[in-house]
């Protein structure tokens, strides 16, 4: 089983490195499920917190943040949005992959939710997972994983060549 971790310093690093890693992959014709960030800009105006997914295995993009409306602090997960986007994944998860994406093991993951059950499949099929990590979430995750993660270096190389691996 192989699984690796990677958390880049800056806002949206992490991001930005596992979406390009999977645009590349997917361009060198490797298989991938599990879903990436929609790295867009955001308006002036926004809090920055709209997030779409891109499914790998069909492409599609959800959203899965909802806006509370005016005058609020910020923007909250859409639980039927995430369970949608579970969903797509673990539909492909029957599906032949080379590799597994998520783009963060997050608050749904560290509640014992989320994609921990597609995690696990890959796993059990051999496919090598790779996950974006952030501090808030590390312990779960280490929990989860039971020390057998590997903790890549936030480099695009790095990344590619353990996938590819």
């Amino acid at each position: 089983m192989r699984i690796a971790c990677i958390t880049a310093d800056g806002r949206g690093e992490t991001d930005r490195l596992i979406s390009e890693a999977a645009a590349t992959l997917e361009a060198e014709g490797f298989v991938l499920n599990g879903i990436v960030k929609v790295l867009q800009d955001m308006p002036e105006s926004s809090h920055h917190c709209d997030m779409d997914v891109r499914v790998l295995a069909d492409n599609r993009t959800i959203r899965i943040t909802q806006s509370l409306g005016e005058g609020s602090d910020g923007c909250r997960l859409n639980p039927e949005a995430i369970a949608q986007a579970v969903a797509a994944v673990d539909q492909a998860s029957s599906l032949a992959a080379d590799a597994f994406i998520l783009n963060k093991f997050g608050p749904e993951e560290a509640e014992g939710r989320g994609f921990r059950a597609a995690i696990a499949a890959a796993l059990e099929k051999e496919i090598p997972v790779l996950v974006g990590l952030s501090a808030g979430s590390r312990k779960e995750f280490a929990e989860f994983v039971g020390g057998m993660a590997e903790t890549l270096p936030a480099d695009a190389d790095a990344i590619l060549s353990w996938v590819r691996g």
